[in-house]
């Protein structure tokens, strides 16, 4: 007879087996991209117990649930364009045509004229101009981060926020719950307290932890009585301003005045609904606005609900139609196969193409992950630089000296699919002249890596690269 404990151990090996056998028959017939799909098979089959906990945790596909309706986010994204004054038919360069239609039907993304962009790359500069704008504030405040914290630079935005409610401002805040985690619950009950509306982003709580973790809001949004905006990379943090123990913390950030605020406000009102169950559309939060400046932009958002990833469609169209530069700033570079092969078609043709990454990540398994990518990258001609003065979180991509891109999306899967972003795709000679300046300048800090020598590297190195690369899809 055999032992109960061994017994019991068979039992488990069992139970265990067809977990496993179980997740991938799931993940096999949900029909998800078959890139995925394989990296969620081998996570679970090659991860014992780690691949499990890591698909409940990030691998459903429950968004639909514990969100909204795909139709219910079409009703709502029309709602407050609604309100929006009518569009005026815009002269734009003629090379754009194909893309401005293409986020104009994909997702009522209207093209907003009229715009005044100033480029930060400074986190310093930044704050001190959207301080400025918040002091200057008389009818409402919208404000949505990933990451908000209650350092210094979150207690001093604290502190601006509550003298503006006093003064009968109306504020709303979302601040995304597993960005801002490390955030004490004491900072937004002051504003609480204050008469400020803060709500999370899908807040994590234990019964739905799993099926929420994997759905978050990366925007970056500031939108100030409709008619200043703030757009980008830098979230509020101190590490934006002081760097990391081994680097600065080189990030780009915007800010908009002209009717492009109206796209960000629109933005930020259907997400709101969601944190909330509100439906704002008053006309009072799309005021009209005079012509500030000569740029025009698109601003698009995407995500989980969206019917397209229509940053991803935006970027390879912006791609297919590049003829002379193409710069990419991205702090993680995980490309689609579709984006990768578009980038070197691109190179092959003779577009000049540049990709700046940091040569020294915040998450290092993604850094290793990332560099798999560049030797094929640079078989095709693609220059790649690597930053070496910190930590790169910039976003910034800038297309034959007309088209910049400055939002929150990361060039990988997870921005492109799953994370609620925003980006402002601006059409403006000037505007991308200032971008490619930016890149310019940062190549000074970043070494430019050859495939000779990047072929030089030991052979562990390359395989453990390439074993992560097998789970880029997941990170």
């Amino acid at each position: 007879m055999m032992p109960l404990n061994q017994t019991l151990y068979i039992l488990l090996e069992i139970l265990y087996l067809l977990t496993v056998v179980s997740i991938v028959v799931v993940v096999i017939t949900e029909n998800r991209n078959p890139i995925k799909t394989v990296a969620w098979v081998l996570a679970v089959v090659f991860l014992p117990v780690i691949g499990i906990i890591w698909y409940a945790v990030f691998g459903q596909d429950t968004a639909k649930r514990y969100v909204i309706s795909k139709r219910m986010y079409s009703k709502l994204k029309k709602r407050p364009l609604d309100e929006m004054e009518t569009p005026v038919e815009q002269a734009y360069p003629s090379e754009y045509a194909n893309l401005i239609r293409l986020l104009r039907r994909m997702d009522y993304n209207p093209l907003l004229g009229g715009n005044d962009v100033k480029l930060f790359t400074s986190a310093r500069d930044k704050f001190e101009h959207l301080f400025a704008d918040i002091d200057k504030a008389t009818k409402h405040i919208h404000i949505e981060y990933y990451v908000l914290m209650d350092d210094a630079i979150g207690m001093q935005l604290q502190e601006a926020l509550i003298r503006k409610a006093h003064q009968g401002v109306e504020i709303r805040i979302i601040y995304d719950s597993f960005g801002s985690r490390k955030t004490g619950a004491h900072y937004f009950e002051e504003l609480r307290k204050a008469g400020i509306e803060a709500e999370p982003f899908l807040k994590l709580t234990l019964p739905s932890l799993t099926s929420r973790l994997n759905y978050r809001t990366h925007r970056k949004i500031i939108v100030i009585d409709g008619r200043i905006g703030y757009i980008g990379g830098m979230n509020i943090a101190d590490r934006y301003l002081k760097g990391l123990k081994w680097g600065s913390w080189r990030d780009t950030h915007a800010r908009i005045e002209g009717k492009g605020v109206q796209g960000l406000q629109s933005v930020f009102l259907i997400d709101w609904y969601f944190v909330s169950q509100t439906l704002i559309t008053s006309r009072n939060y799309f005021p009209m606005l005079d012509n500030c400046g000569s740029s025009l932009m698109q601003i698009v958002n995407s995500g989980p609900l969206s019917r397209e990833n229509e940053i991803s469609h935006g970027i390879m169209q912006a791609i297919y139609s590049a003829e002379k530069l193409i710069f990419i700033q991205t702090p993680y570079f995980f490309p689609p196969d579709a984006m990768r092969d578009a980038l070197k078609a691109a190179a092959i043709r003779g577009v000049d193409v540049r990709l700046m990454i940091s040569k020294r990540s915040d998450v290092p398994l993604v850094q290793l992950a990332s560099n798999s990518f560049i030797r094929d990258m640079l078989r095709s001609g693609v220059k790649v630089y690597l930053y070496q003065k910190g930590f790169l979180h910039s976003k910034l991509m800038m297309f034959d000296e007309s088209l910049t891109l400055i939002g929150s999306a990361n060039f990988d899967s997870r921005s492109f699919e799953q994370n609620f972003e925003v980006e402002a795709f601006v059409y403006d000679p000037q505007l991308a002249l200032q971008a490619g300046a930016i890149f310019v300048d940062d190549q000074r800090e970043a070494e430019q890596v050859s495939l000779r020598e990047w072929s030089k590297r030991s052979p562990l190195r390359r395989f453990a690269e390439s074993l992560l690369r097998l789970f880029a899809p997941l990170l």
